[in-house]
Protein backbone atom coordinates (compact mmCIF):
# COMPACT_ATOMS: atom_id res chain seq x y z
CA UNK A 1 0.00 0.00 0.00
CA UNK A 2 1.18 3.68 -0.71
CA UNK A 3 2.37 5.73 2.03
CA UNK A 4 -0.15 8.52 2.43
CA UNK A 5 1.43 12.01 2.60
CA UNK A 6 -1.03 14.21 4.35
CA UNK A 7 -0.57 16.87 6.89
CA UNK A 8 -2.79 16.65 9.40
CA UNK A 9 -3.84 14.23 11.88
CA UNK A 10 -7.30 12.85 11.32
CA UNK A 11 -8.66 10.26 13.88
CA UNK A 12 -11.35 10.09 12.26
CA UNK A 13 -9.68 8.19 9.17
CA UNK A 14 -7.42 6.73 11.24
CA UNK A 15 -4.68 9.03 9.96
CA UNK A 16 -1.47 9.31 12.19
CA UNK A 17 0.78 12.69 10.71
CA UNK A 18 2.78 15.19 11.53
CA UNK A 19 2.53 18.75 10.43
CA UNK A 20 5.49 18.58 7.98
CA UNK A 21 3.64 15.87 6.07
CA UNK A 22 6.26 13.01 7.18
CA UNK A 23 4.02 9.65 7.57
CA UNK A 24 3.50 8.24 10.94
CA UNK A 25 1.26 5.38 9.81
CA UNK A 26 1.02 3.61 6.90
CA UNK A 27 -1.85 2.17 7.25
CA UNK A 28 -4.92 3.76 6.36
CA UNK A 29 -8.28 2.41 8.89
CA UNK A 30 -11.79 3.52 7.65
CA UNK A 31 -14.65 5.08 9.95
CA UNK A 32 -15.94 2.08 11.09
CA UNK A 33 -13.16 1.24 13.09
CA UNK A 34 -13.80 3.43 15.54
CA UNK A 35 -16.61 2.87 17.79
CA UNK A 36 -16.66 6.26 19.28
CA UNK A 37 -17.67 8.55 16.17
CA UNK A 38 -18.36 11.82 17.84
CA UNK A 39 -15.79 14.01 15.99
CA UNK A 40 -16.25 16.02 12.91
CA UNK A 41 -13.31 17.44 10.97
CA UNK A 42 -12.66 21.24 10.52
CA UNK A 43 -12.50 23.71 7.76
CA UNK A 44 -8.59 23.51 8.22
CA UNK A 45 -8.70 19.55 8.75
CA UNK A 46 -11.14 18.91 5.42
CA UNK A 47 -9.07 21.36 3.13
CA UNK A 48 -4.78 20.03 4.17
CA UNK A 49 -6.87 16.48 3.84
CA UNK A 50 -7.83 16.34 -0.18
CA UNK A 51 -5.01 18.64 -0.65
CA UNK A 52 -2.31 15.95 0.70
CA UNK A 53 -4.54 13.61 -0.98
CA UNK A 54 -4.40 15.28 -3.88
CA UNK A 55 -0.62 15.85 -3.92
CA UNK A 56 -0.24 11.27 -3.70
CA UNK A 57 -2.88 10.50 -6.00
CA UNK A 58 -3.54 12.11 -9.68
CA UNK A 59 -6.64 10.93 -10.21
CA UNK A 60 -7.29 13.77 -7.52
CA UNK A 61 -7.42 17.43 -7.72
CA UNK A 62 -7.84 20.56 -5.80
CA UNK A 63 -8.90 23.86 -7.25
CA UNK A 64 -9.31 26.85 -5.32
CA UNK A 65 -12.32 28.97 -6.73
CA UNK A 66 -14.08 31.89 -6.30
CA UNK A 67 -14.77 33.99 -2.86
CA UNK A 68 -17.12 33.37 0.08
CA UNK A 69 -18.39 36.36 3.05
CA UNK A 70 -15.76 34.61 5.21
CA UNK A 71 -12.85 35.69 3.02
CA UNK A 72 -11.30 32.31 2.43
CA UNK A 73 -11.94 30.97 -1.18
CA UNK A 74 -14.16 27.72 -2.18
CA UNK A 75 -12.12 24.28 -3.05
CA UNK A 76 -13.39 21.79 -5.63
CA UNK A 77 -11.79 18.43 -5.18
CA UNK A 78 -12.51 16.08 -8.65
CA UNK A 79 -11.47 12.40 -8.52
CA UNK A 80 -11.43 10.66 -12.00
CA UNK A 81 -10.68 7.49 -12.49
CA UNK A 82 -8.19 8.66 -15.61
CA UNK A 83 -4.83 9.95 -14.18
CA UNK A 84 -5.59 13.58 -14.16
CA UNK A 85 -2.17 15.17 -15.79
CA UNK A 86 0.13 17.41 -13.80
CA UNK A 87 -0.52 21.14 -15.15
CA UNK A 88 -4.48 20.60 -15.23
CA UNK A 89 -5.71 24.00 -14.24
CA UNK A 90 -9.33 25.56 -14.61
CA UNK A 91 -9.45 26.32 -18.35
CA UNK A 92 -7.95 23.01 -19.27
CA UNK A 93 -10.77 20.73 -17.20
CA UNK A 94 -12.72 18.71 -19.67
CA UNK A 95 -15.25 15.78 -18.76
CA UNK A 96 -14.11 13.83 -22.03
CA UNK A 97 -17.66 12.52 -22.70
CA UNK A 98 -18.26 11.55 -18.77
CA UNK A 99 -20.75 12.01 -16.50
CA UNK A 100 -20.17 14.49 -13.78
CA UNK A 101 -21.73 14.13 -10.45
CA UNK A 102 -21.17 17.34 -8.13
CA UNK A 103 -21.23 16.55 -4.12
CA UNK A 104 -21.84 19.66 -1.91
CA UNK A 105 -21.29 19.16 1.70
CA UNK A 106 -22.07 21.82 4.72
CA UNK A 107 -24.11 24.21 3.39
CA UNK A 108 -25.83 23.92 6.57
CA UNK A 109 -22.29 23.51 8.30
CA UNK A 110 -24.09 22.35 11.77
CA UNK A 111 -25.17 19.45 9.62
CA UNK A 112 -21.65 17.65 8.86
CA UNK A 113 -22.41 14.10 7.86
CA UNK A 114 -21.70 14.67 3.92
CA UNK A 115 -18.50 16.36 5.35
CA UNK A 116 -16.88 13.13 6.57
CA UNK A 117 -18.72 10.85 4.40
CA UNK A 118 -17.51 12.58 1.28
CA UNK A 119 -13.95 12.53 2.79
CA UNK A 120 -14.02 8.80 3.66
CA UNK A 121 -15.26 8.48 -0.03
CA UNK A 122 -12.60 10.38 -1.70
CA UNK A 123 -10.13 8.46 1.00
CA UNK A 124 -11.08 4.56 -0.16
CA UNK A 125 -11.72 5.84 -4.30
CA UNK A 126 -7.54 6.88 -3.84
CA UNK A 127 -6.70 3.54 -1.65
CA UNK A 128 -8.77 1.12 -4.11
CA UNK A 129 -10.77 -0.12 -1.49
CA UNK A 130 -13.75 0.58 -3.52
CA UNK A 131 -14.80 0.26 -7.35
CA UNK A 132 -13.66 3.42 -9.45
CA UNK A 133 -16.41 4.17 -12.05
CA UNK A 134 -15.57 4.32 -14.97
CA UNK A 135 -17.89 6.76 -16.76
CA UNK A 136 -18.61 9.24 -13.67
CA UNK A 137 -16.16 12.09 -12.67
CA UNK A 138 -16.35 12.12 -8.80
CA UNK A 139 -16.35 16.23 -7.74
CA UNK A 140 -17.04 18.23 -4.47
CA UNK A 141 -17.37 21.00 -2.15
CA UNK A 142 -15.56 20.02 0.84
CA UNK A 143 -17.32 22.87 3.09
CA UNK A 144 -19.65 25.34 1.00
CA UNK A 145 -20.42 27.33 4.49
CA UNK A 146 -16.89 27.96 5.30
CA UNK A 147 -18.04 31.22 7.44
CA UNK A 148 -20.79 28.80 9.47
CA UNK A 149 -17.85 26.02 9.58
CA UNK A 150 -16.04 27.82 11.50
CA UNK A 151 -18.67 29.35 14.05
CA UNK A 152 -18.28 25.69 15.76
CA UNK A 153 -20.69 25.49 18.95
CA UNK A 154 -21.89 22.40 20.56
CA UNK A 155 -25.49 23.87 21.12
CA UNK A 156 -26.84 25.36 17.93
CA UNK A 157 -28.61 21.74 17.12
CA UNK A 158 -30.75 21.87 19.67
CA UNK A 159 -32.93 18.23 18.28
CA UNK A 160 -29.21 16.54 17.01
CA UNK A 161 -27.34 13.62 18.33
CA UNK A 162 -23.73 14.24 17.85
CA UNK A 163 -21.10 15.16 16.90
CA UNK A 164 -19.92 17.25 20.07
CA UNK A 165 -18.83 19.95 17.84
CA UNK A 166 -20.27 21.51 14.45
CA UNK A 167 -20.62 24.33 12.64
CA UNK A 168 -23.64 26.87 12.28
CA UNK A 169 -26.73 27.16 10.01
CA UNK A 170 -25.93 31.10 9.06
CA UNK A 171 -22.48 31.77 7.19
CA UNK A 172 -20.88 34.27 7.45
CA UNK A 173 -23.40 37.23 7.08
CA UNK A 174 -25.90 34.92 8.24
CA UNK A 175 -27.31 33.52 5.71
CA UNK A 176 -29.20 30.47 5.03
CA UNK A 177 -27.60 29.69 1.82
CA UNK A 178 -30.04 26.63 1.19
CA UNK A 179 -32.32 30.09 0.10
CA UNK A 180 -29.62 31.97 -2.04
CA UNK A 181 -28.81 30.16 -4.99
CA UNK A 182 -31.34 32.20 -7.53
CA UNK A 183 -30.88 35.27 -5.48
CA UNK A 184 -27.44 35.65 -4.90
CA UNK A 185 -27.17 37.80 -2.05
CA UNK A 186 -23.73 36.20 -0.89
CA UNK A 187 -20.41 35.73 -2.20
CA UNK A 188 -20.83 31.81 -1.76
CA UNK A 189 -23.83 31.39 -4.00
CA UNK A 190 -21.84 33.44 -6.32
CA UNK A 191 -19.39 31.30 -6.56
CA UNK A 192 -21.27 28.12 -6.47
CA UNK A 193 -22.85 29.65 -9.67
CA UNK A 194 -19.51 29.84 -11.10
CA UNK A 195 -18.48 26.16 -10.36
CA UNK A 196 -21.60 24.73 -11.14
CA UNK A 197 -21.92 26.19 -15.05
CA UNK A 198 -17.69 24.91 -15.10
CA UNK A 199 -18.64 21.57 -14.50
CA UNK A 200 -22.15 21.44 -15.85
CA UNK A 201 -23.38 18.68 -13.42
CA UNK A 202 -25.04 15.92 -15.29
CA UNK A 203 -25.91 14.99 -11.49
CA UNK A 204 -26.15 16.53 -8.03
CA UNK A 205 -25.73 15.27 -4.33
CA UNK A 206 -26.57 18.01 -1.39
CA UNK A 207 -25.83 16.32 1.91
CA UNK A 208 -28.03 17.33 4.88
CA UNK A 209 -29.47 16.57 8.05
CA UNK A 210 -33.32 16.65 9.18
CA UNK A 211 -35.33 18.76 11.75
CA UNK A 212 -38.77 16.65 11.37
CA UNK A 213 -40.56 13.55 12.76
CA UNK A 214 -39.15 10.88 14.53
CA UNK A 215 -39.30 7.13 12.48
CA UNK A 216 -36.76 4.30 12.30
CA UNK A 217 -34.64 5.32 9.41
CA UNK A 218 -31.55 6.68 9.39
CA UNK A 219 -31.68 7.97 5.93
CA UNK A 220 -34.01 9.49 3.76
CA UNK A 221 -33.63 11.14 0.46
CA UNK A 222 -35.51 14.20 -1.13
CA UNK A 223 -35.00 14.19 -4.97
CA UNK A 224 -35.35 16.71 -7.48
CA UNK A 225 -39.97 16.98 -7.89
CA UNK A 226 -40.29 15.00 -10.80
CA UNK A 227 -43.06 16.86 -12.43
CA UNK A 228 -40.92 19.57 -12.26
CA UNK A 229 -37.95 18.02 -13.79
CA UNK A 230 -40.46 16.96 -16.40
CA UNK A 231 -40.21 14.93 -19.36
CA UNK A 232 -38.50 11.50 -19.93
CA UNK A 233 -35.72 12.87 -17.52
CA UNK A 234 -37.92 13.69 -14.48
CA UNK A 235 -39.88 9.98 -15.83
CA UNK A 236 -36.85 8.50 -15.24
CA UNK A 237 -35.65 9.65 -11.96
CA UNK A 238 -39.19 8.91 -10.80
CA UNK A 239 -39.91 5.50 -12.21
CA UNK A 240 -36.15 3.87 -12.55
CA UNK A 241 -33.29 5.64 -10.83
CA UNK A 242 -34.75 6.14 -7.23
CA UNK A 243 -36.36 2.74 -6.98
CA UNK A 244 -33.06 1.27 -7.84
CA UNK A 245 -31.51 3.32 -5.53
CA UNK A 246 -33.93 2.07 -2.76
CA UNK A 247 -33.19 -1.71 -3.74
CA UNK A 248 -29.68 -1.33 -3.24
CA UNK A 249 -29.42 0.57 -0.02
CA UNK A 250 -32.20 -1.70 1.30
CA UNK A 251 -29.75 -4.65 -0.13
CA UNK A 252 -26.97 -3.47 2.53
CA UNK A 253 -29.43 -3.01 5.13
CA UNK A 254 -29.85 0.60 4.98
CA UNK A 255 -33.51 1.46 4.73
CA UNK A 256 -34.32 4.69 2.93
CA UNK A 257 -37.74 6.87 2.64
CA UNK A 258 -38.37 9.91 0.92
CA UNK A 259 -38.23 12.70 3.44
CA UNK A 260 -40.39 12.77 5.73
CA UNK A 261 -42.11 16.17 5.21
CA UNK A 262 -44.15 16.82 8.37
CA UNK A 263 -43.61 18.70 11.36
CA UNK A 264 -45.13 18.21 14.64
CA UNK A 265 -47.51 15.64 13.38
CA UNK A 266 -47.46 11.91 13.02
CA UNK A 267 -45.92 10.90 9.30
CA UNK A 268 -48.68 8.17 9.25
CA UNK A 269 -51.42 10.53 8.50
CA UNK A 270 -49.52 10.85 5.26
CA UNK A 271 -46.99 13.94 3.78
CA UNK A 272 -46.53 15.59 0.86
CA UNK A 273 -43.07 15.43 -1.37
CA UNK A 274 -40.88 19.00 -0.55
CA UNK A 275 -41.46 21.07 -3.80
CA UNK A 276 -37.95 22.46 -4.10
CA UNK A 277 -38.45 25.31 -5.79
CA UNK A 278 -34.87 27.33 -7.25
CA UNK A 279 -34.14 28.80 -3.72
CA UNK A 280 -33.23 25.58 -2.76
CA UNK A 281 -29.50 23.25 -4.11
CA UNK A 282 -31.99 20.99 -5.72
CA UNK A 283 -34.44 23.56 -7.36
CA UNK A 284 -31.79 25.36 -8.72
CA UNK A 285 -29.53 22.61 -10.50
CA UNK A 286 -33.14 21.07 -11.54
CA UNK A 287 -33.46 24.77 -14.17
CA UNK A 288 -30.35 23.35 -15.83
CA UNK A 289 -31.78 20.06 -16.21
CA UNK A 290 -29.13 18.24 -13.70
CA UNK A 291 -30.85 15.63 -11.65
CA UNK A 292 -30.68 16.49 -8.04
CA UNK A 293 -30.96 14.75 -4.30
CA UNK A 294 -30.65 16.58 -1.31
CA UNK A 295 -29.90 13.63 1.26
CA UNK A 296 -31.50 14.19 4.99
CA UNK A 297 -30.41 11.95 7.61
CA UNK A 298 -32.32 11.53 10.86
CA UNK A 299 -30.97 13.63 13.24
CA UNK A 300 -31.73 11.72 16.70
CA UNK A 301 -29.68 8.83 14.94
CA UNK A 302 -25.95 8.75 16.62
CA UNK A 303 -23.56 10.52 14.25
CA UNK A 304 -21.81 7.25 13.36
CA UNK A 305 -24.43 5.75 11.85
CA UNK A 306 -25.49 8.88 9.69
CA UNK A 307 -21.90 9.68 8.73
CA UNK A 308 -21.89 5.51 7.50
CA UNK A 309 -25.23 5.82 6.20
CA UNK A 310 -24.39 8.53 3.92
CA UNK A 311 -21.23 7.18 2.48
CA UNK A 312 -22.89 3.54 1.78
CA UNK A 313 -25.54 5.63 0.14
CA UNK A 314 -23.42 8.06 -2.06
CA UNK A 315 -21.52 4.81 -2.98
CA UNK A 316 -24.93 3.13 -4.72
CA UNK A 317 -25.60 6.70 -6.00
CA UNK A 318 -22.37 6.49 -7.85
CA UNK A 319 -22.81 2.71 -9.42
CA UNK A 320 -26.32 3.21 -10.20
CA UNK A 321 -25.54 6.76 -11.91
CA UNK A 322 -22.10 5.25 -13.58
CA UNK A 323 -24.10 1.96 -14.81
CA UNK A 324 -26.50 3.96 -16.62
CA UNK A 325 -24.48 6.75 -17.92
CA UNK A 326 -25.16 6.51 -21.12
CA UNK A 327 -28.79 6.96 -20.82
CA UNK A 328 -28.60 9.93 -17.89
CA UNK A 329 -26.71 11.75 -20.58
CA UNK A 330 -28.88 11.38 -23.52
CA UNK A 331 -31.76 12.43 -21.51
CA UNK A 332 -30.43 15.45 -20.13
CA UNK A 333 -29.19 16.39 -23.76
CA UNK A 334 -32.99 15.63 -25.07
CA UNK A 335 -34.65 17.91 -21.65
CA UNK A 336 -32.91 20.89 -23.04
CA UNK A 337 -34.56 20.79 -26.25
CA UNK A 338 -38.16 20.07 -24.28
CA UNK A 339 -39.84 23.56 -24.69
CA UNK A 340 -40.35 25.81 -27.09
CA UNK A 341 -41.05 29.80 -28.39
CA UNK A 342 -44.96 29.41 -28.13
CA UNK A 343 -44.95 26.57 -25.65
CA UNK A 344 -46.59 27.36 -22.35
CA UNK A 345 -44.13 26.84 -18.86
CA UNK A 346 -45.67 26.32 -15.98
CA UNK A 347 -44.32 28.61 -13.14
CA UNK A 348 -45.85 27.41 -10.32
CA UNK A 349 -47.27 24.16 -8.67
CA UNK A 350 -49.46 22.23 -6.24
CA UNK A 351 -49.60 18.69 -4.82
CA UNK A 352 -52.09 16.67 -7.38
CA UNK A 353 -54.02 14.72 -4.78
CA UNK A 354 -55.69 12.58 -7.66
CA UNK A 355 -52.29 10.12 -7.77
CA UNK A 356 -50.46 9.05 -4.58
CA UNK A 357 -48.25 5.92 -3.65
CA UNK A 358 -48.52 4.10 -0.87
CA UNK A 359 -45.17 3.49 1.42
CA UNK A 360 -44.32 1.04 3.72
CA UNK A 361 -43.36 3.12 7.00
CA UNK A 362 -41.11 2.18 9.57
CA UNK A 363 -42.32 4.70 12.07
CA UNK A 364 -42.69 4.48 16.06
CA UNK A 365 -46.45 4.78 17.74
CA UNK A 366 -46.75 8.47 19.08
CA UNK A 367 -49.21 10.76 20.47
CA UNK A 368 -50.57 14.02 22.02
CA UNK A 369 -50.04 13.79 25.54
CA UNK A 370 -50.45 17.10 27.76
CA UNK A 371 -46.82 19.21 28.21
CA UNK A 372 -45.63 18.94 31.98
CA UNK A 373 -44.38 23.02 30.60
CA UNK A 374 -47.33 24.43 28.97
CA UNK A 375 -49.97 22.67 29.72
CA UNK A 376 -51.05 22.07 25.97
CA UNK A 377 -50.79 18.84 23.98
CA UNK A 378 -47.53 18.12 22.87
CA UNK A 379 -46.23 15.12 20.41
CA UNK A 380 -44.39 12.42 22.63
CA UNK A 381 -43.07 9.24 20.48
CA UNK A 382 -42.85 5.92 21.90
CA UNK A 383 -39.48 4.36 20.80
CA UNK A 384 -40.65 0.82 22.10
CA UNK A 385 -43.13 0.74 19.78
CA UNK A 386 -41.57 0.45 16.44
CA UNK A 387 -44.55 0.25 13.80
CA UNK A 388 -44.50 -0.82 9.92
CA UNK A 389 -47.54 0.96 8.29
CA UNK A 390 -48.64 1.89 4.77
CA UNK A 391 -48.87 5.70 4.37
CA UNK A 392 -49.84 7.68 1.87
CA UNK A 393 -47.59 9.66 -0.06
CA UNK A 394 -48.38 12.61 -2.51
CA UNK A 395 -45.61 12.70 -4.53
CA UNK A 396 -47.06 13.92 -7.54
CA UNK A 397 -47.78 17.80 -8.61
CA UNK A 398 -49.41 19.67 -11.63
CA UNK A 399 -48.96 22.83 -12.73
CA UNK A 400 -51.06 25.43 -10.86
CA UNK A 401 -49.98 28.22 -13.72
CA UNK A 402 -48.45 28.64 -16.82
CA UNK A 403 -46.62 31.09 -18.95
CA UNK A 404 -46.19 31.29 -22.93
CA UNK A 405 -42.75 31.24 -23.94
CA UNK A 406 -41.86 34.25 -25.65
CA UNK A 407 -38.53 34.49 -28.31
CA UNK A 408 -36.82 37.00 -26.10
CA UNK A 409 -36.86 39.44 -23.31
CA UNK A 410 -35.80 42.42 -23.01
CA UNK A 411 -33.81 43.91 -19.86
CA UNK A 412 -33.39 48.23 -19.73
CA UNK A 413 -29.59 48.71 -19.43
CA UNK A 414 -30.15 50.28 -16.48
CA UNK A 415 -30.46 47.22 -14.32
CA UNK A 416 -27.27 45.98 -14.72
CA UNK A 417 -28.51 43.41 -11.40
CA UNK A 418 -30.13 41.45 -13.39
CA UNK A 419 -27.67 41.01 -16.08
CA UNK A 420 -24.69 40.22 -14.16
CA UNK A 421 -26.88 37.51 -12.78
CA UNK A 422 -27.72 36.40 -15.77
CA UNK A 423 -23.93 36.30 -16.97
CA UNK A 424 -23.33 34.77 -13.78
CA UNK A 425 -26.09 31.99 -14.94
CA UNK A 426 -24.51 31.07 -18.01
CA UNK A 427 -27.31 33.17 -19.92
CA UNK A 428 -26.27 34.68 -23.47
CA UNK A 429 -27.08 37.74 -24.58
CA UNK A 430 -26.92 40.87 -27.07
CA UNK A 431 -27.09 44.48 -26.96
CA UNK A 432 -29.39 46.61 -28.74
CA UNK A 433 -27.87 48.44 -31.15
CA UNK A 434 -29.71 51.39 -31.94
CA UNK A 435 -33.08 52.89 -30.55
CA UNK A 436 -35.81 51.82 -32.26
CA UNK A 437 -40.06 51.19 -31.20
CA UNK A 438 -40.92 47.27 -31.20
CA UNK A 439 -44.25 45.86 -30.40
CA UNK A 440 -43.98 43.91 -27.64
CA UNK A 441 -45.94 42.65 -24.26
CA UNK A 442 -46.18 44.55 -21.10
CA UNK A 443 -46.63 43.47 -17.92
CA UNK A 444 -47.99 45.56 -14.85
CA UNK A 445 -48.17 44.15 -11.33
CA UNK A 446 -51.72 43.75 -10.60
CA UNK A 447 -51.98 42.33 -7.02
CA UNK A 448 -49.03 40.81 -4.51
CA UNK A 449 -48.79 39.96 -1.04
CA UNK A 450 -45.46 40.32 1.34
CA UNK A 451 -44.51 38.56 3.88
CA UNK A 452 -44.92 40.07 7.17
CA UNK A 453 -41.55 39.65 8.76
CA UNK A 454 -37.88 39.85 7.18
CA UNK A 455 -36.99 36.24 5.24
CA UNK A 456 -33.49 35.78 4.28
CA UNK A 457 -32.66 39.31 3.75
CA UNK A 458 -36.26 40.29 2.01
CA UNK A 459 -39.27 41.00 2.23
CA UNK A 460 -40.49 38.29 0.12
CA UNK A 461 -43.99 38.61 -2.46
CA UNK A 462 -46.06 35.84 -3.04
CA UNK A 463 -49.13 35.31 -5.06
CA UNK A 464 -48.13 37.89 -7.62
CA UNK A 465 -50.70 38.72 -10.98
CA UNK A 466 -50.07 40.74 -13.73
CA UNK A 467 -51.86 42.22 -16.28
CA UNK A 468 -50.60 41.69 -20.21
CA UNK A 469 -51.22 44.44 -22.34
CA UNK A 470 -49.12 44.94 -26.25
CA UNK A 471 -47.80 48.01 -26.72
CA UNK A 472 -45.43 49.93 -28.95
CA UNK A 473 -42.31 50.35 -26.61
CA UNK A 474 -39.28 52.95 -26.84
CA UNK A 475 -36.13 50.55 -26.67
CA UNK A 476 -32.69 51.98 -26.61
CA UNK A 477 -29.34 51.41 -28.06
CA UNK A 478 -27.53 49.24 -24.95
CA UNK A 479 -30.74 47.70 -23.83
CA UNK A 480 -30.27 43.72 -23.06
CA UNK A 481 -31.82 41.03 -25.40
CA UNK A 482 -32.25 37.87 -23.86
CA UNK A 483 -33.10 34.67 -26.41
CA UNK A 484 -35.17 32.07 -24.61
CA UNK A 485 -33.84 29.02 -27.12
CA UNK A 486 -30.81 28.51 -25.32
CA UNK A 487 -30.11 25.70 -22.57
CA UNK A 488 -30.61 27.88 -19.75
CA UNK A 489 -34.49 28.78 -21.04
CA UNK A 490 -36.12 27.23 -17.46
CA UNK A 491 -33.57 29.99 -15.37
CA UNK A 492 -34.73 32.77 -17.56
CA UNK A 493 -38.18 31.91 -17.38
CA UNK A 494 -37.79 31.45 -13.78
CA UNK A 495 -36.37 34.77 -13.02
CA UNK A 496 -38.03 36.81 -15.22
CA UNK A 497 -41.12 35.96 -14.88
CA UNK A 498 -43.03 38.03 -12.04
CA UNK A 499 -45.59 35.19 -11.31
CA UNK A 500 -42.78 32.63 -11.23
CA UNK A 501 -42.58 31.51 -7.21
CA UNK A 502 -38.92 32.48 -7.26
CA UNK A 503 -38.45 35.80 -9.74
CA UNK A 504 -36.20 38.52 -9.06
CA UNK A 505 -39.51 40.51 -8.85
CA UNK A 506 -40.66 38.38 -5.60
CA UNK A 507 -37.21 38.61 -3.87
CA UNK A 508 -37.63 42.55 -3.96
CA UNK A 509 -35.42 43.19 -7.23
CA UNK A 510 -38.43 45.32 -8.57
CA UNK A 511 -39.49 46.95 -5.73
CA UNK A 512 -38.66 50.36 -6.57
CA UNK A 513 -41.89 50.20 -9.60
CA UNK A 514 -43.81 49.45 -6.43
CA UNK A 515 -43.35 52.88 -5.29
CA UNK A 516 -44.76 56.07 -6.58
CA UNK A 517 -42.30 58.05 -7.13
CA UNK A 518 -44.06 61.53 -8.01
CA UNK A 519 -47.77 62.38 -6.75
CA UNK A 520 -49.49 65.74 -6.79
CA UNK A 521 -50.62 68.86 -4.05
CA UNK A 522 -54.25 68.48 -3.24
CA UNK A 523 -55.27 72.13 -3.71
CA UNK A 524 -53.04 72.34 -7.12
CA UNK A 525 -54.85 68.79 -8.50
CA UNK A 526 -58.14 69.87 -7.26
CA UNK A 527 -58.52 72.82 -10.76
CA UNK A 528 -56.41 70.44 -12.68
CA UNK A 529 -58.94 67.18 -12.11
CA UNK A 530 -61.84 69.41 -12.74
CA UNK A 531 -60.89 70.04 -16.37
CA UNK A 532 -59.30 66.88 -16.86
CA UNK A 533 -62.84 65.70 -16.26
CA UNK A 534 -64.80 68.16 -18.05
CA UNK A 535 -62.51 66.82 -21.19
CA UNK A 536 -62.89 63.26 -20.70
CA UNK A 537 -66.37 62.59 -20.06
CA UNK A 538 -66.52 59.07 -20.45
CA UNK A 539 -63.66 58.97 -17.62
CA UNK A 540 -65.92 61.47 -15.45
CA UNK A 541 -69.19 58.69 -15.89
CA UNK A 542 -66.81 56.17 -14.35
CA UNK A 543 -66.18 58.47 -11.63
CA UNK A 544 -69.37 59.42 -10.63
CA UNK A 545 -70.63 55.80 -10.86
CA UNK A 546 -67.64 54.61 -8.25
CA UNK A 547 -69.01 57.09 -6.24
CA UNK A 548 -71.76 56.03 -6.32
CA UNK A 549 -71.28 52.46 -6.26
CA UNK A 550 -68.53 52.63 -3.23
CA UNK A 551 -69.77 54.50 -0.46
CA UNK A 552 -65.53 54.07 1.05
CA UNK A 553 -64.56 55.85 -1.91
CA UNK A 554 -67.37 58.66 -2.01
CA UNK A 555 -66.32 59.62 1.85
CA UNK A 556 -62.59 59.78 0.95
CA UNK A 557 -61.90 62.79 -0.65
CA UNK A 558 -58.32 62.01 -1.44
CA UNK A 559 -59.23 58.12 -2.77
CA UNK A 560 -61.44 60.18 -4.88
CA UNK A 561 -58.22 62.78 -6.49
CA UNK A 562 -55.86 59.83 -6.74
CA UNK A 563 -58.03 57.78 -8.98
CA UNK A 564 -58.61 60.74 -11.23
CA UNK A 565 -54.95 61.20 -10.96
CA UNK A 566 -54.46 57.71 -12.00
CA UNK A 567 -56.64 57.80 -15.16
CA UNK A 568 -54.47 61.25 -16.15
CA UNK A 569 -51.55 61.66 -18.01
CA UNK A 570 -49.87 63.63 -15.20
CA UNK A 571 -49.73 59.65 -13.56
CA UNK A 572 -46.32 58.46 -13.76
CA UNK A 573 -46.12 55.21 -16.64
CA UNK A 574 -43.64 53.21 -14.45
CA UNK A 575 -45.78 52.77 -11.33
CA UNK A 576 -46.50 49.57 -11.66
CA UNK A 577 -44.85 48.72 -14.52
CA UNK A 578 -42.32 46.10 -14.98
CA UNK A 579 -39.36 46.83 -16.36
CA UNK A 580 -38.63 44.03 -18.38
CA UNK A 581 -40.63 43.04 -21.74
CA UNK A 582 -41.62 40.18 -23.66
CA UNK A 583 -40.60 39.71 -27.13
CA UNK A 584 -42.41 37.61 -29.79
CA UNK A 585 -44.62 35.22 -27.84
Amino acid sequence: MKNYLLAFSVILFGYSLNLNGQTQQNQLKTIIDYPDLNKTSTYNESIAFYKNLAVRDKRVHIFEMGETDSGQPLHVVIYNSEIIQNNLNHSSFAKNDKNLLLINNGIHAGEPDGIDATMRLFGELSKNSIPSPKNTIIATIPIYNIGGALNRNSTSRTNQNGPKEYGFRGNARNYDLNRDFIKCDTKNAKSFAEIFHWLNPDLFIDNHVSNGADYQYTLTHLFTQHNKLGGELGSYLETSFIPEFEKSLKQKQWDITPYVNVFNNKPEIGFSQFMDSPRYSTGYSALFNTMGMMVETHMLKPYKDRVEGTYELMKSFIAIADSNATKIKLLRQDAIKKYKIGSYYPISWKVDSTKTTSLNFKGYESDFIPSKITGQKRLKYNRNKPFDKTVTYYNNFKANDSIKIPSAYIIPKGYWNIIELLKLNNITYSKIEYDTIITSEIYRIAEYQTVESPYEGHYLHYNTKVDKTTENVTVNKGDILVKTQQPGLRYIIEVLEPSAQDSFFNWNFFDAILQQKEGFSPYVWEDLAEAFLNKNPKIKEKFETKKQNQPEFAQNWYLQLDWIHKQSPYYEKSHLRYPIIRVGS
